[in-house]
This record gives structure tokens, C-alpha cells and sequence, in this order.
């Protein structure tokens, strides 16, 4: 499978991660468009930032923990895990302080090494229930 951590979908996720979203200019094409879940789909590599802006905010323990990563071309797909703990509110979903464990897939197509687009598949039903107040 070769190194996993070489793949620009691995290296998005770790800076997104470590809250170095300057990074992204290196990883995501300026005009990149990223289809995800919860209302969260933005259609510039400026709009992703201020998403994980966001979830870092609301989720300062957030960390994507990638399985394995898939490489066909132009093409990059990684199977993850994301953890961490909803302490205030994200995507309408309140800040409960509770934490969340959630399977993850997200299929990345790259053009000159860049993102240009991606589709982010995640479990929210799971997640929802795992944050809400109970």
C-alpha cells in the first residue's frame, strides 16, 4: 500500500487536524470543491478553512485517525476514523461535551497534486447520537 502519510488526502486531514490550515494552500486547489455532509460543503480551499476553523472551535480534540488510503491515479480515497468531543456547537448540532467515535470515508480527485474535488461520507446519524443529551 505503500506510506499512507505521503497521500495529499492524509496530509489534508493531519494539518486540518493540527490547525495548520495554511497548509491547505500546498494541499487544496484555491477553487476546490468539497462535497460534505451536515451543510458543511464549501466550494474554495478559503471556505475549508473557515470550516475547520469552525470545527476546531467547537471540537479542539478532533482527529481524523486514517485507516488506509486507496491511490488510483488521480484518484485518493482513505477509510477513517473521527473522534473527539462536541464542546460547543457545530453544524447545528448543540455543544453537549460529550464525545463521538465515527466511521468516515472520503474520496478525494487531485489535478497538479491538488484537491480540486471531494466527497466526504461520514456516519451522522452516529454521531448525533452519540452527542446528544440523553
Amino acid at each position: 500500500m505503500g506510506d499512507m502519510s505521503s497521500a495529499v488526502v492524509f496530509r489534508w486531514l493531519a494539518a486540518g487536524d493540527a490547525g495548520d490550515l495554511d497548509a491547505f494552500d500546498e494541499l487544496l486547489h484555491p477553487d476546490a470543491v468539497i462535497h460534505a455532509p451536515a451543510g458543511l460543503s464549501t466550494t474554495s480551499a478559503d471556505e475549508e478553512k473557515a470550516v475547520w476553523r469552525d470545527a476546531l472551535a467547537a471540537k479542539p480534540n478532533l482527529r481524523h485517525d486514517v485507516q488506509e488510503v486507496v491511490v488510483d491515479g488521480d484518484v485518493e480515497m482513505a477509510r477513517v476514523v473521527v473522534t473527539g468531543t462536541l464542546t460547543a456547537s457545530f453544524a447545528g448540532v448543540e455543544g453537549t461535551g460529550r464525545s463521538f467515535r465515527i466511521d468516515q470515508a472520503v474520496i478525494t480527485h487531485l489535478r497538479d497534486g491538488k484537491v480540486v474535488e471531494a466527497w466526504e461520507i461520514a456516519d451522522i446519524a452516529g454521531l448525533l447520537a452519540q452527542v446528544a443529551e440523553r
